[in-house]
């Protein structure tokens, strides 16, 4: 069946267990770096005291890796409420870049989708978490990009609202399964002291994005779309 024929993109199959190896790679991830340190202070415990200088720098970067490693599930989490609350679109050419958008009040590395409610606009998606961004990052459109690495990214997976939120992934097992799920958002969703962008949003819209995760949503500007 094809990924964009289900009522959300968790009802996919391939979707739920792409998930699953995104959230065992966190948890392998979290065991890793302190089982890391275990090792080589048995390796020390045998070695002269200055051997352990060279293992410090492991030391001091394993212990913020940690940490950084704690913050990726709750980005999981936030990635499969997505996923439940809004359906595929497997999407061709997606414009992306490097710079700065002209739409965009962040600086990051971004994906440029059209608006729902006004499909001749275009609503820039930014990449505000740096974290596992590095990928994406060597295959968005810019001067150096192979076009072999930005194959990898063609077609592009998109489940959710550019103006809310979103999960991007890149298509694996021959296109018929997302890998590399990535959140992105809007900042206004999670930051209140933001200024909302007038999009234009309706009351369907506003509410599938709440049961995504958003926390702070505007009131709508259009009437239900269902309505």
């Amino acid at each position: 069946m094809n990924p964009t024929d289900h009522l959300t993109a968790w009802d996919h199959a391939p979707t739920r267990a792409a998930w699953a190896r995104h959230m065992a790679m966190n948890a392998v991830g979290l065991i890793g770096w302190p089982a890391g340190w275990v090792v080589l202070i048995g390796i020390s415990t045998y070695t002269p005291n200055w051997f352990v200088w060279i293992f410090m720098p492991y030391f001091l970067y394993g212990f913020y890796r940690f940490f950084i490693q704690l913050t990726y599930f709750p980005a999981a989490l936030g990635i499969r409420r997505v996923l439940r609350a809004y359906h595929w679109q497997i999407v061709d050419k997606v414009p992306s870049g490097l710079g700065r958008h002209p739409g965009a009040r962040d600086d990051g590395i971004w994906f440029e989708f059209r608006n729902p409610s006004a499909p001749e606009e275009k609503i820039p998606l930014v990449f505000l978490k740096h974290h596992r961004s590095y990928w994406w990052l060597r295959r968005l459109d810019g001067p150096r990009t192979k076009p072999e690495r930005r194959a990898q990214i063609e077609p592009l997976w998109f489940a959710g609202d550019p103006r809310f939120l979103g999960v991007v992934a890149a298509p694996g097992r021959g296109g018929q399964a997302p890998k590399r799920l990535h959140l992105l958002y809007q900042r206004p969703v999670f930051d209140s002291r933001c200024v909302r962008e007038g999009w234009g949003t309706d009351l369907g819209a506003v509410e599938c994005a709440g049961r995504a995760g958003a926390r702070y949503l505007p009131e709508p500007s259009q009437p239900s779309a269902q309505g």
